[in-house]
């Protein structure tokens, strides 16, 4: 299995959902995150993370509340955000990093 900092340290931008399976507007991001898939197709990684079973990366990204959003350009954070976004919401965020 690939550790969590192999992954956001490609060279295309990774979009990484922390959330819980005891969450429930982390829930409502599912179809959300689909739908941007559909949008962006392979020019982004986007990539969920359960912060129950991966205490190490959410406490290392200082992860607080589901579901939180960061996106990471070469290993770095960019951009982050809590709460339920929309797919077009989304997007614009990576065009504006891409």
């Amino acid at each position: 299995m690939a550790k969590f900092s192999d992954l956001i340290n490609g060279n295309k931008p990774v979009l990484v959902d922390f959330f819980a399976e005891w969450c429930g507007p982390c829930k409502m991001m599912k179809p959300i995150l689909e739908q941007l898939k559909s949008q962006v197709g392979d020019s982004v990684s986007i990539i969920k993370v359960d912060i129950d079973k991966n205490q190490q990366a959410a406490s290392s990204f200082n992860v607080q509340s589901v579901p939180t959003l960061i996106l990471f350009k070469k290993g770095k954070q960019v951009w982050r955000q809590s709460g339920v976004l929309q797919a077009s919401q989304l997007k614009q965020v990576i065009d504006a990093h891409a």
